[in-house]
Protein backbone atom coordinates (compact mmCIF):
# COMPACT_ATOMS: atom_id res chain seq x y z
CA UNK A 1 0.00 0.00 0.00
CA UNK A 2 1.40 3.46 -1.03
CA UNK A 3 2.41 5.95 1.53
CA UNK A 4 -0.28 8.22 0.49
CA UNK A 5 -3.14 5.64 0.46
CA UNK A 6 -1.82 4.24 4.18
CA UNK A 7 -2.48 7.89 5.55
CA UNK A 8 -5.86 8.07 3.61
CA UNK A 9 -7.54 5.43 5.43
CA UNK A 10 -5.95 6.56 9.48
CA UNK A 11 -7.82 10.06 8.84
CA UNK A 12 -10.71 8.73 7.60
CA UNK A 13 -10.41 6.13 10.53
CA UNK A 14 -10.54 8.83 12.64
CA UNK A 15 -12.88 11.05 11.20
CA UNK A 16 -15.65 8.82 10.62
CA UNK A 17 -15.40 7.68 14.73
CA UNK A 18 -17.79 8.82 16.89
CA UNK A 19 -16.05 10.00 19.91
CA UNK A 20 -17.64 10.31 23.25
CA UNK A 21 -19.72 13.67 23.14
CA UNK A 22 -17.47 16.17 24.83
CA UNK A 23 -14.31 15.15 22.86
CA UNK A 24 -16.03 15.17 19.74
CA UNK A 25 -17.46 18.48 20.44
CA UNK A 26 -13.54 19.33 21.06
CA UNK A 27 -12.55 18.18 17.75
CA UNK A 28 -15.06 19.64 15.60
CA UNK A 29 -14.93 22.97 17.29
CA UNK A 30 -11.04 22.86 16.76
CA UNK A 31 -11.56 21.91 12.95
CA UNK A 32 -14.32 24.71 12.64
CA UNK A 33 -12.05 27.65 14.13
CA UNK A 34 -8.25 26.05 12.40
CA UNK A 35 -10.24 26.74 8.82
CA UNK A 36 -12.30 29.60 10.03
CA UNK A 37 -15.24 28.02 8.84
CA UNK A 38 -18.78 30.26 8.72
CA UNK A 39 -20.74 27.88 10.25
CA UNK A 40 -24.23 30.22 10.22
CA UNK A 41 -24.38 29.03 6.25
CA UNK A 42 -24.64 25.52 7.34
CA UNK A 43 -27.50 23.08 8.92
CA UNK A 44 -27.00 22.65 12.10
CA UNK A 45 -24.84 26.04 12.98
CA UNK A 46 -23.54 24.32 16.00
CA UNK A 47 -20.53 21.98 15.70
CA UNK A 48 -21.26 19.81 18.35
CA UNK A 49 -24.36 18.76 16.73
CA UNK A 50 -21.85 16.81 13.99
CA UNK A 51 -21.64 13.29 15.44
CA UNK A 52 -18.35 12.83 13.60
CA UNK A 53 -15.73 14.63 12.15
CA UNK A 54 -16.87 13.44 8.86
CA UNK A 55 -20.50 14.02 9.24
CA UNK A 56 -19.19 18.45 9.86
CA UNK A 57 -16.88 17.78 7.05
CA UNK A 58 -19.96 17.06 4.65
CA UNK A 59 -22.10 19.28 6.55
CA UNK A 60 -25.96 20.71 4.70
CA UNK A 61 -25.72 24.30 3.60
CA UNK A 62 -28.88 25.91 4.45
CA UNK A 63 -29.63 27.98 0.97
CA UNK A 64 -27.83 27.44 -2.45
CA UNK A 65 -28.91 29.75 -5.62
CA UNK A 66 -28.56 28.30 -8.83
CA UNK A 67 -28.83 31.12 -12.17
CA UNK A 68 -32.15 29.90 -13.34
CA UNK A 69 -31.13 30.42 -17.63
CA UNK A 70 -30.52 27.20 -18.87
CA UNK A 71 -27.72 28.19 -21.02
CA UNK A 72 -25.96 29.40 -18.23
CA UNK A 73 -23.07 26.90 -16.21
CA UNK A 74 -22.71 27.24 -12.80
CA UNK A 75 -20.00 26.38 -10.32
CA UNK A 76 -20.52 23.13 -9.09
CA UNK A 77 -18.83 23.77 -6.19
CA UNK A 78 -17.20 26.44 -3.40
CA UNK A 79 -13.58 26.47 -4.60
CA UNK A 80 -10.54 28.32 -6.10
CA UNK A 81 -9.94 28.54 -9.54
CA UNK A 82 -6.83 27.49 -10.40
CA UNK A 83 -6.84 27.49 -13.86
CA UNK A 84 -8.96 28.07 -16.91
CA UNK A 85 -8.08 28.16 -20.52
CA UNK A 86 -8.22 26.87 -23.99
CA UNK A 87 -7.85 23.62 -24.55
CA UNK A 88 -4.74 23.14 -27.70
CA UNK A 89 -4.27 19.81 -29.07
CA UNK A 90 -5.43 17.94 -27.03
CA UNK A 91 -3.26 19.54 -24.12
CA UNK A 92 -4.20 21.38 -20.67
CA UNK A 93 -2.59 22.45 -17.41
CA UNK A 94 -3.35 21.81 -13.63
CA UNK A 95 -1.63 25.10 -12.57
CA UNK A 96 0.22 27.18 -14.54
CA UNK A 97 3.51 25.99 -15.95
CA UNK A 98 2.36 22.10 -15.76
CA UNK A 99 0.72 20.54 -18.88
CA UNK A 100 -0.40 17.05 -19.42
CA UNK A 101 -2.22 15.31 -22.18
CA UNK A 102 -5.98 14.69 -21.99
CA UNK A 103 -5.86 11.21 -22.93
CA UNK A 104 -3.88 10.29 -19.74
CA UNK A 105 -6.76 11.72 -17.65
CA UNK A 106 -10.04 11.14 -19.83
CA UNK A 107 -10.02 7.16 -20.15
CA UNK A 108 -12.75 7.43 -22.98
CA UNK A 109 -12.08 8.89 -26.40
CA UNK A 110 -13.14 12.19 -26.16
CA UNK A 111 -11.69 13.98 -29.28
CA UNK A 112 -11.16 17.11 -27.37
CA UNK A 113 -8.50 18.30 -29.05
CA UNK A 114 -9.79 21.97 -28.85
CA UNK A 115 -11.96 23.78 -26.82
CA UNK A 116 -12.14 25.15 -22.95
CA UNK A 117 -11.16 23.76 -19.32
CA UNK A 118 -11.78 24.97 -15.44
CA UNK A 119 -9.82 23.24 -12.86
CA UNK A 120 -11.85 24.29 -9.38
CA UNK A 121 -9.90 23.47 -6.34
CA UNK A 122 -11.89 22.64 -2.79
CA UNK A 123 -9.68 23.37 0.38
CA UNK A 124 -10.65 21.27 3.65
CA UNK A 125 -12.76 24.85 5.16
CA UNK A 126 -14.99 24.44 1.92
CA UNK A 127 -18.62 22.79 1.32
CA UNK A 128 -17.78 19.77 0.02
CA UNK A 129 -20.97 18.74 -1.44
CA UNK A 130 -20.73 19.15 -5.51
CA UNK A 131 -24.13 20.09 -7.41
CA UNK A 132 -24.94 19.55 -11.24
CA UNK A 133 -23.57 22.80 -13.24
CA UNK A 134 -26.13 22.87 -16.05
CA UNK A 135 -28.74 20.40 -17.28
CA UNK A 136 -27.22 17.44 -18.55
CA UNK A 137 -27.26 13.80 -19.19
CA UNK A 138 -24.68 11.53 -17.75
CA UNK A 139 -24.19 8.98 -20.71
CA UNK A 140 -20.83 6.96 -19.33
CA UNK A 141 -18.65 6.64 -16.10
CA UNK A 142 -15.62 5.82 -15.27
CA UNK A 143 -13.57 5.39 -12.04
CA UNK A 144 -9.89 5.48 -12.28
CA UNK A 145 -7.62 3.81 -8.78
CA UNK A 146 -4.41 6.04 -8.52
CA UNK A 147 -2.47 8.43 -6.10
CA UNK A 148 -4.06 10.36 -3.15
CA UNK A 149 -1.34 12.86 -3.80
CA UNK A 150 -2.35 16.82 -2.57
CA UNK A 151 -4.10 19.02 -5.04
CA UNK A 152 -3.67 22.28 -3.23
CA UNK A 153 -1.96 24.93 -5.59
CA UNK A 154 1.18 25.04 -3.43
CA UNK A 155 1.78 21.18 -4.29
CA UNK A 156 0.10 21.01 -8.30
CA UNK A 157 3.08 24.15 -9.25
CA UNK A 158 5.52 21.48 -8.42
CA UNK A 159 3.70 17.71 -9.17
CA UNK A 160 1.59 16.52 -12.38
CA UNK A 161 -0.88 15.18 -10.36
CA UNK A 162 -4.11 15.18 -12.08
CA UNK A 163 -3.74 12.23 -14.14
CA UNK A 164 -2.08 10.08 -11.60
CA UNK A 165 -4.80 10.51 -9.03
CA UNK A 166 -7.92 8.31 -8.18
CA UNK A 167 -10.85 10.54 -9.80
CA UNK A 168 -14.60 9.61 -11.30
CA UNK A 169 -15.01 10.78 -14.91
CA UNK A 170 -18.19 11.41 -16.15
CA UNK A 171 -19.14 12.04 -20.03
CA UNK A 172 -22.40 14.24 -20.19
CA UNK A 173 -24.52 15.76 -22.79
CA UNK A 174 -26.12 18.73 -22.43
CA UNK A 175 -29.59 20.16 -23.78
CA UNK A 176 -27.58 21.10 -27.83
CA UNK A 177 -26.57 17.71 -27.43
CA UNK A 178 -22.54 18.09 -27.00
CA UNK A 179 -20.44 16.52 -24.97
CA UNK A 180 -18.50 17.47 -21.57
CA UNK A 181 -16.51 16.10 -19.16
CA UNK A 182 -16.89 16.57 -15.08
CA UNK A 183 -13.76 14.96 -13.56
CA UNK A 184 -13.86 15.00 -9.75
CA UNK A 185 -10.36 13.64 -8.56
CA UNK A 186 -9.62 12.59 -5.42
CA UNK A 187 -6.74 13.92 -2.97
CA UNK A 188 -4.33 13.02 -0.31
CA UNK A 189 -7.17 12.14 2.66
CA UNK A 190 -9.77 12.05 0.72
CA UNK A 191 -11.93 8.63 1.54
CA UNK A 192 -14.15 8.71 -0.65
CA UNK A 193 -15.60 9.67 -3.99
CA UNK A 194 -19.06 9.49 -3.31
CA UNK A 195 -21.53 9.92 -6.40
CA UNK A 196 -25.06 9.92 -5.61
CA UNK A 197 -26.67 8.65 -8.86
CA UNK A 198 -25.16 5.29 -9.31
CA UNK A 199 -24.56 3.10 -6.19
CA UNK A 200 -22.01 1.26 -8.29
CA UNK A 201 -20.35 4.73 -7.88
CA UNK A 202 -20.54 4.80 -4.28
CA UNK A 203 -17.70 2.18 -3.70
CA UNK A 204 -13.74 1.88 -4.35
CA UNK A 205 -11.89 -0.57 -7.50
CA UNK A 206 -8.37 -1.84 -8.04
CA UNK A 207 -8.84 -1.63 -11.66
CA UNK A 208 -10.36 1.07 -14.04
CA UNK A 209 -13.74 0.09 -14.01
CA UNK A 210 -16.50 1.62 -17.12
CA UNK A 211 -20.23 2.11 -16.78
CA UNK A 212 -22.15 2.68 -19.56
CA UNK A 213 -26.02 3.63 -19.32
CA UNK A 214 -28.11 3.03 -22.06
CA UNK A 215 -30.66 4.81 -20.42
CA UNK A 216 -28.66 8.21 -19.86
CA UNK A 217 -28.94 9.62 -15.93
CA UNK A 218 -30.97 13.40 -16.83
CA UNK A 219 -30.28 15.62 -14.09
CA UNK A 220 -30.99 19.15 -13.84
CA UNK A 221 -29.16 22.23 -12.61
CA UNK A 222 -28.34 22.32 -8.81
CA UNK A 223 -29.06 18.48 -8.32
CA UNK A 224 -26.52 16.91 -5.82
CA UNK A 225 -24.98 15.42 -8.24
CA UNK A 226 -22.39 13.91 -4.84
CA UNK A 227 -19.85 14.27 -2.51
CA UNK A 228 -16.26 14.24 -1.28
CA UNK A 229 -15.38 13.05 1.88
CA UNK A 230 -12.15 15.60 2.34
CA UNK A 231 -10.57 18.14 -0.32
CA UNK A 232 -10.42 17.35 -3.74
CA UNK A 233 -10.59 19.32 -6.70
CA UNK A 234 -13.40 19.21 -10.01
CA UNK A 235 -12.22 19.67 -13.70
CA UNK A 236 -14.53 20.05 -16.48
CA UNK A 237 -13.79 20.38 -20.28
CA UNK A 238 -15.57 21.63 -23.02
CA UNK A 239 -14.62 21.25 -26.38
CA UNK A 240 -14.72 23.45 -29.32
CA UNK A 241 -17.29 26.44 -30.23
CA UNK A 242 -19.11 25.16 -27.07
CA UNK A 243 -18.01 26.73 -24.10
CA UNK A 244 -17.62 31.02 -23.22
CA UNK A 245 -15.71 31.17 -19.62
CA UNK A 246 -17.96 34.53 -18.12
CA UNK A 247 -15.99 34.75 -14.56
CA UNK A 248 -13.92 36.94 -13.17
CA UNK A 249 -13.32 35.73 -9.33
CA UNK A 250 -10.89 33.50 -7.76
CA UNK A 251 -13.07 32.02 -5.76
CA UNK A 252 -16.44 31.17 -6.42
CA UNK A 253 -19.42 29.84 -4.55
CA UNK A 254 -21.67 26.38 -5.38
CA UNK A 255 -24.38 28.36 -7.72
CA UNK A 256 -21.64 31.61 -9.30
CA UNK A 257 -21.70 31.77 -13.07
CA UNK A 258 -19.14 30.16 -14.46
CA UNK A 259 -19.73 30.64 -18.06
CA UNK A 260 -22.64 29.97 -20.87
CA UNK A 261 -23.09 27.29 -23.43
CA UNK A 262 -24.17 28.13 -26.71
Amino acid sequence: MSPSRLIAQTVVKIATTKFPKFIQCFINKTYVKIFNIEMEKYQPENPCEYETLNDLFIRQKKYIEFYEDEDIVVSPSDSVVIAHDDIEDGEVYQIKGKKYKLRDLIPFDSNLKEGHFVNLYLSPSDYHRFHVPIDMEIVKAAYIPGELMPVKPSYLEKELVFPKNKRVVLKCKDKKERYFYFVAVGAMIVGKIHMNFDEKLQKDYNEITYFEYKEPIKLKKGDELGRFEFGSSILLFFGKDHFKYLNQQDKVEVGDILGEIY
